[in-house]
């Protein structure tokens, strides 16, 4: 029923979308006041009633239940061979992007790397306004999987973003400018803040990440309109001769054993996922792992270790847990359950159910009672071998005694990425399936002895000798062979895969599914595609010169539905695997795609150079000298560079140094000459012995990668050197 409030509020929209599109003659001036009115009125009621105004995604999810299922219709399977580039604004980003925008009324709000925020008018891509938060780019060190940041949120006219050195700010939806911000952690420990935030009942809640640098979890709620800190729900317990913050941690205290976890922190990062619901009033939070990995080093006594890994229901007016689930107790592998969160009402076993859906790191498909937390079922929706199966009366994972490692090394599925990592998965109600972008992957897990943690080291506790990577190229083919991905339809109630699309590799982007019976993904071959949501069948690609991990949104203006999506290749797969970036010419800068039926922009192709591997200098070290080298890369430099001196990302791939590098390796390498630029100096930690070791491993693996360049091994294993022979070198795009 319409009120007198709805027809106001729709009036204003109205009045505020004729001025965006053009429909009155528009200034600066006017097209901010525009803004302004449009986005005061994003409030719970127009979220709780975005399916009235299916033009919008108003929400991180497009709507509290994050399904991520857009009911627009007029791009469906019939129509979507028509579908063309409507246009395309480039970011200037290089690094990994993975933002969800948030539209309104036209207008088009996302973010970029280093925490900067854009936003583009939805018709055109042109830029309104930008804002850069200026994060110390010496912070990107504690950014364990790149520095990237998954969107905004849109309130009361207001834009909030958190940045990677922990800042909550708040923007003047019109502007850009800043209205308030609050720093939210302790900067003295190594925090960064990657995901969305979400606005519920006035209040900006953000968690944080940075768990296996040495932190403790939380999440805080602020107030939308001052930015002050009304509660704080701590996620693991801290010192247990200190009082305890809540009852909720005196409970979690006691499933925690020995050691001193404290003291590094825990873990328990809440960095990314979280879900609403308004009619039970429960706020749903998606829980990290533990610090370091292995429970035997952190809780040594055993134990759940609480809220590790779990889903965590909070009252949201003051923080208070109300249930939990924990989806991995005693963690011990990095599986986290910060994966996205689904909510939706679903008829079992002719019951209707009010349910949460995840699928998170640890391979396992849970359907959850969202009401009471109550177990429903959960099966493998991967390759999983550190447990057989979820037991249905406790809802408890039976464990394979093996897979947590107690002496020596277990190849253990999934890998520390996880059978699915934070890229979005979706929901459509028409067809019933939840749609994962799932990941094929092994890890050889093993304790490192005698573990002491390191600040500002990356602290998983981890033995990196099994991690380092093989010496042969036929290792590293099956390596990579064995790095697989692919796009699930899942049935949530028969709990098994009624469909399966395999991609050419892994590490492929969030999910979008429409009422016009489609699902979009980006994938990491730098196409963007649309498949039929009932059957799987490919109805559409594009390619897009760049691999795409950010979920695609669906939005409309004048009644014409476009699809967008943020693309651009990077994220911790990318920065830690060291695996072959991209088949053929992909350029690294990012950009903002908006595609549209009889849409028929185009892209500029790359235009890509090839540079050899410089000769670098020579550096002489014993065997044993070389080893230590190796291992000091993998402990401060491969979390960025990428495994084995190979970056499968943007960030420098050091086989390329040229000469003049090499001549100041200290300067750069302790002192911080490009710390301008994120290279952080590290003479606190690398004494120069120590510098030089680093530096003779990397002149180590040019010289190796020359003599490999100079074989016959490229054209027999092209899978495993691409294009690593020629260092591609991609001009800036050509300009519209």
């Amino acid at each position: 029923m319409l009120t007198l409030k709805t027809i106001t509020v729709q009036m204003a929209v109205l009045a505020a979308v004729a001025a965006i599109s053009g429909c009155e003659r528009e200034t600066p001036q006017s097209r901010a006041d525009a803004i302004r009115a449009s986005t005061a009125s994003v409030t719970a009621t127009r979220i709780q009633a975005a399916d009235a105004e299916p033009g919008n995604w108003l929400a991180h999810g497009r709507t509290y239940d994050e399904q991520r299922h857009s009911p627009l219709s007029d791009i469906n399977a019939e129509t979507v061979a028509e579908l063309g580039l409507a246009w395309y604004w480039d970011t200037s980003d290089t690094r990994g992007l993975e933002a969800t925008p948030i539209v309104v009324d036209g207008v088009v709000f996302t973010t970029g790397t280093w925490s900067r925020v854009y936003a583009n008018d939805g018709r055109t891509g042109e830029l309104i306004w930008r804002y850069d938060p200026e994060v110390p780019k010496a912070w990107g060190k504690y950014a364990c999987c790149d520095v990237v940041n998954r969107g905004v949120a849109v309130w009361k006219g207001r834009v909030f973003v958190g940045t990677l050195d922990g800042r909550l700010v708040a923007l003047d939806a019109a502007t850009g400018d800043v209205v308030w911000e609050t720093l939210t952690i302790d900067p003295e420990r190594p925090y960064t803040i990657t995901g969305a935030p979400r606005v519920v009942k006035d209040l900006v809640v953000i968690g944080n990440g940075g768990g296996e640098y040495g932190v403790r979890g939380y999440v805080t709620a602020y107030d939308w309109e001052t930015g002050e800190e009304r509660w704080r729900f701590w996620t693991v317990p801290g010192d247990p001769s200190q009082p305890f913050e809540s009852p909720a941690m005196e409970l979690a205290a006691t499933t925690w054993s020995g050691g001193n976890w404290w003291e590094i922190g825990g873990g328990g990062t809440a960095w990314d996922s979280f879900a609403f619901d308004p009619d039970l009033n429960l706020l749903y939070v998606g829980v990290g792992n533990g610090t370091p990995w292995n429970r035997d080093l952190r809780s040594p006594g055993g134990g759940d270790n609480l809220f590790l890994a779990s889903i965590v229901a909070l009252n949201p007016d003051d923080g208070s847990r109300v249930w939990h689930y924990q989806t991995t107790p005693g963690e011990t592998w990095d599986y986290t359950a910060t994966q996205h969160m689904i909510l939706a009402d679903i008829e079992i076993d002719g019951t209707n159910r009010k349910v949460i859906m995840q699928a998170p790191k640890n391979g396992f498909f849970y359907v959850l009672d969202r009401t009471n937390g109550e177990f429903i079922s959960a099966e493998a929706y991967v390759p999983v071998n550190w447990a057989t199966h979820i037991d249905p009366t406790t809802g408890r994972p039976v464990e394979i005694p093996e897979a947590r490692h107690p002496e020596g090394t277990a190849l253990v599925y999934p890998s520390a990425h996880g059978g699915h990592n934070w890229h979005p998965m979706a929901y459509n109600p028409a067809t019933g399936y939840a749609y994962i972008p799932a990941i094929e992957m092994a890890f050889p897990y093993a304790k490192k002895p005698d573990f002491e943690y390191l600040p500002g080291a990356f602290n998983s506790g981890i033995d990196l000798t099994p991690l380092l990577p093989p010496k042969t190229v036929e290792a590293r083919a099956a390596m990579f062979a064995s790095m697989k991905g692919h796009l699930a339809a899942w049935d949530p109630v028969a709990q098994k895969e009624a469909w399966r699309v395999q991609h050419p590799s892994t590490w492929n982007g969030g999910l979008l599914t429409t009422a016009g019976n489609l699902v979009f993904q980006g994938r990491s071959d730098g196409y963007f595609a649309a498949y039929a949501a009932d059957t799987g069948e490919l109805k559409w690609e594009s390619p897009v010169y760049t691999g795409i991990v950010a979920a695609p949104v669906s939005y409309a203006i004048d009644g014409e539905q476009y699809v967008a999506v943020i693309a651009g290749w990077g994220g911790s797969f990318t920065l830690f695997t060291g695996a072959p970036r991209h088949k053929g010419n992909l350029i690294s800068e990012g950009r903002l795609l908006a595609f549209k039926l009889g849409g028929e922009a185009l892209l500029p192709e790359p235009d890509v150079t090839h540079v050899n591997i410089p000769e670098p200098p020579d550096i002489e070290l014993s065997e044993a000298e070389l080893a230590q080298g190796e291992m000091l890369y993998h402990t401060w430099c491969s979390s960025c560079h990428g495994s084995d001196v190979h970056s499968g990302s943007s960030v420098p791939d050091l086989k390329y140094l040229p000469a003049a590098a090499h001549s100041r390796w200290n300067v750069i390498v302790r002192e911080g000459a490009y710390e301008t630029v994120g290279m952080p100096g590290f003479k606190e930690i690398l004494g120069e012995a120590e510098s030089r070791l680093v530096h003779g491993y990397v002149v180590n693996r040019a010289k190796a990668a020359i003599a490999e360049c100079q074989s016959d091994y490229p054209k027999q294993y092209p899978e495993v050197f691409g294009t690593a022979c020629t260092k591609r070198v991609v001009a800036a795009a050509a300009p519209r």
